[in-house]
Protein backbone atom coordinates (compact mmCIF):
# COMPACT_ATOMS: atom_id res chain seq x y z
CA UNK A 1 0.00 0.00 0.00
CA UNK A 2 1.36 3.18 -1.12
CA UNK A 3 1.07 6.38 1.43
CA UNK A 4 0.70 9.56 -1.16
CA UNK A 5 0.02 11.61 1.34
CA UNK A 6 2.70 10.82 3.89
CA UNK A 7 5.37 14.03 3.96
CA UNK A 8 8.96 12.83 2.61
CA UNK A 9 11.89 12.77 4.90
CA UNK A 10 14.90 12.99 3.33
CA UNK A 11 17.37 11.83 5.92
CA UNK A 12 15.43 7.98 5.97
CA UNK A 13 15.75 7.67 1.97
CA UNK A 14 18.61 4.98 2.00
CA UNK A 15 21.45 4.40 0.10
CA UNK A 16 21.41 3.44 -3.80
CA UNK A 17 21.27 -0.14 -4.71
CA UNK A 18 19.79 0.15 -8.00
CA UNK A 19 19.31 2.51 -10.85
CA UNK A 20 16.86 1.82 -13.72
CA UNK A 21 15.61 3.98 -16.60
CA UNK A 22 11.80 3.43 -16.58
CA UNK A 23 9.54 2.50 -13.64
CA UNK A 24 9.15 -1.29 -14.12
CA UNK A 25 12.45 -2.28 -13.91
CA UNK A 26 12.54 -0.44 -10.26
CA UNK A 27 9.79 -2.68 -9.44
CA UNK A 28 11.39 -5.84 -10.32
CA UNK A 29 14.42 -4.99 -8.39
CA UNK A 30 11.74 -4.07 -5.26
CA UNK A 31 10.16 -7.46 -5.54
CA UNK A 32 13.68 -9.52 -6.43
CA UNK A 33 14.74 -7.51 -3.13
CA UNK A 34 11.70 -8.86 -1.06
CA UNK A 35 11.77 -12.20 -2.31
CA UNK A 36 15.53 -12.43 -0.50
CA UNK A 37 13.76 -10.84 2.33
CA UNK A 38 14.92 -7.81 2.26
CA UNK A 39 12.70 -5.87 4.91
CA UNK A 40 9.71 -4.05 2.54
CA UNK A 41 9.66 -0.77 4.71
CA UNK A 42 13.71 -0.38 3.92
CA UNK A 43 13.06 0.11 0.48
CA UNK A 44 12.08 2.99 -1.36
CA UNK A 45 11.66 3.92 -5.47
CA UNK A 46 12.67 7.56 -6.01
CA UNK A 47 12.65 9.16 -9.30
CA UNK A 48 15.01 11.40 -10.25
CA UNK A 49 14.21 14.34 -12.53
CA UNK A 50 10.24 14.16 -11.98
CA UNK A 51 8.36 16.40 -14.59
CA UNK A 52 4.73 16.86 -15.58
CA UNK A 53 3.29 15.60 -18.80
CA UNK A 54 0.12 16.49 -20.28
CA UNK A 55 -1.24 14.65 -23.45
CA UNK A 56 -3.25 16.12 -24.92
CA UNK A 57 -6.66 14.02 -26.03
CA UNK A 58 -8.74 15.93 -28.32
CA UNK A 59 -10.67 18.82 -29.03
CA UNK A 60 -13.27 19.85 -26.33
CA UNK A 61 -16.53 21.44 -27.51
CA UNK A 62 -20.63 20.60 -26.73
CA UNK A 63 -20.91 17.76 -28.49
CA UNK A 64 -17.75 15.69 -27.04
CA UNK A 65 -19.28 17.63 -23.15
CA UNK A 66 -22.61 16.29 -23.81
CA UNK A 67 -21.17 12.70 -25.08
CA UNK A 68 -18.65 12.29 -22.11
CA UNK A 69 -21.59 13.74 -19.57
CA UNK A 70 -23.99 10.80 -21.18
CA UNK A 71 -21.65 7.78 -20.34
CA UNK A 72 -20.97 9.23 -17.25
CA UNK A 73 -24.58 9.95 -17.06
CA UNK A 74 -25.49 5.57 -17.47
CA UNK A 75 -23.14 4.89 -14.71
CA UNK A 76 -25.41 7.39 -12.36
CA UNK A 77 -28.49 5.56 -13.44
CA UNK A 78 -27.66 2.49 -13.26
CA UNK A 79 -26.28 3.24 -10.03
CA UNK A 80 -30.18 4.78 -8.74
CA UNK A 81 -31.97 1.95 -10.41
CA UNK A 82 -29.60 -0.20 -8.56
CA UNK A 83 -30.94 1.63 -5.35
CA UNK A 84 -34.85 1.16 -6.45
CA UNK A 85 -34.56 -2.74 -7.12
CA UNK A 86 -32.39 -3.35 -4.35
CA UNK A 87 -35.19 -0.99 -2.47
CA UNK A 88 -38.46 -2.82 -4.23
CA UNK A 89 -37.31 -6.06 -6.08
CA UNK A 90 -40.78 -5.53 -7.84
CA UNK A 91 -40.51 -2.87 -9.56
CA UNK A 92 -41.26 -2.64 -13.12
CA UNK A 93 -38.63 -2.60 -16.18
CA UNK A 94 -40.04 0.87 -17.26
CA UNK A 95 -39.09 2.22 -14.02
CA UNK A 96 -35.14 0.51 -14.34
CA UNK A 97 -35.05 2.11 -17.98
CA UNK A 98 -36.59 5.66 -16.64
CA UNK A 99 -34.15 6.04 -13.76
CA UNK A 100 -30.78 5.11 -16.51
CA UNK A 101 -32.59 7.77 -19.14
CA UNK A 102 -32.83 10.50 -16.13
CA UNK A 103 -29.29 9.23 -15.06
CA UNK A 104 -27.70 10.00 -18.81
CA UNK A 105 -29.82 13.56 -18.88
CA UNK A 106 -28.53 14.78 -15.61
CA UNK A 107 -24.82 13.20 -16.46
CA UNK A 108 -25.32 15.39 -20.21
CA UNK A 109 -26.72 18.66 -18.11
CA UNK A 110 -23.85 18.94 -15.38
CA UNK A 111 -21.04 18.43 -18.76
CA UNK A 112 -22.76 20.45 -20.38
CA UNK A 113 -22.55 23.20 -17.41
CA UNK A 114 -19.30 22.78 -16.44
CA UNK A 115 -18.08 22.64 -20.02
CA UNK A 116 -20.02 26.46 -20.10
CA UNK A 117 -17.98 27.50 -17.25
CA UNK A 118 -14.51 26.08 -18.03
CA UNK A 119 -14.30 26.54 -22.40
CA UNK A 120 -13.02 29.93 -21.80
CA UNK A 121 -9.89 28.70 -19.98
CA UNK A 122 -9.45 25.56 -21.68
CA UNK A 123 -10.98 24.01 -25.19
CA UNK A 124 -9.15 20.53 -25.28
CA UNK A 125 -9.20 16.99 -23.11
CA UNK A 126 -6.18 15.88 -21.59
CA UNK A 127 -4.62 13.23 -19.41
CA UNK A 128 -1.49 14.45 -17.33
CA UNK A 129 1.03 11.99 -15.46
CA UNK A 130 4.30 12.33 -14.21
CA UNK A 131 7.32 10.95 -15.41
CA UNK A 132 11.15 10.72 -14.30
CA UNK A 133 14.52 10.82 -16.07
CA UNK A 134 16.25 7.97 -14.09
CA UNK A 135 14.39 5.37 -10.92
CA UNK A 136 17.02 5.00 -7.89
CA UNK A 137 16.04 2.16 -5.59
CA UNK A 138 16.87 2.86 -2.18
CA UNK A 139 17.60 0.71 0.75
CA UNK A 140 18.00 1.92 4.35
CA UNK A 141 21.99 1.13 6.20
CA UNK A 142 20.53 -1.69 8.01
CA UNK A 143 19.20 -3.59 5.14
CA UNK A 144 22.27 -2.62 2.93
CA UNK A 145 24.63 -5.40 3.12
CA UNK A 146 21.53 -8.11 2.62
CA UNK A 147 20.03 -5.80 -0.62
CA UNK A 148 23.57 -5.71 -2.68
CA UNK A 149 24.01 -9.04 -1.75
CA UNK A 150 20.73 -10.39 -3.30
CA UNK A 151 21.43 -8.05 -6.28
CA UNK A 152 24.66 -9.88 -6.65
CA UNK A 153 26.66 -5.60 -6.57
CA UNK A 154 29.13 -5.47 -3.67
CA UNK A 155 29.97 -2.25 -4.07
CA UNK A 156 33.92 -1.60 -3.29
CA UNK A 157 34.08 0.94 -0.50
CA UNK A 158 36.84 4.00 -1.77
CA UNK A 159 39.39 4.30 0.87
CA UNK A 160 41.28 8.12 0.82
CA UNK A 161 44.38 8.15 2.46
CA UNK A 162 44.71 9.51 5.99
CA UNK A 163 45.03 13.24 6.29
CA UNK A 164 48.00 14.85 8.20
CA UNK A 165 46.38 17.37 10.41
CA UNK A 166 49.72 19.10 11.69
CA UNK A 167 50.41 19.71 7.84
CA UNK A 168 49.61 23.21 6.72
CA UNK A 169 47.09 23.02 3.86
CA UNK A 170 48.92 22.68 0.01
CA UNK A 171 46.58 25.07 -1.59
CA UNK A 172 47.50 25.45 -5.48
CA UNK A 173 50.08 23.06 -5.58
CA UNK A 174 49.87 19.51 -7.78
CA UNK A 175 50.29 16.49 -5.34
CA UNK A 176 52.14 13.54 -7.62
CA UNK A 177 51.00 10.13 -6.77
CA UNK A 178 54.11 9.37 -4.55
CA UNK A 179 52.69 12.37 -2.20
CA UNK A 180 55.43 14.94 -2.94
CA UNK A 181 54.75 18.15 -3.60
CA UNK A 182 55.63 18.49 -8.03
CA UNK A 183 58.63 20.32 -9.00
CA UNK A 184 57.86 23.89 -9.91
Amino acid sequence: MSMLNRPADSRDEGEIVASTRDYESAQKTVSKLIAQEVPARDIAIIGQSVRTVERITGRLGYAAAARSGAINGVLIGLFLSAILVIGNPEVPIQLFVGFVFIGVALGMLLSLVTYAIVRRRRDFASVTQFAADHYEVRVQAVSLAKARQALGAVKPVATRAPVDLTEPPRYGERITPGGQPAPT
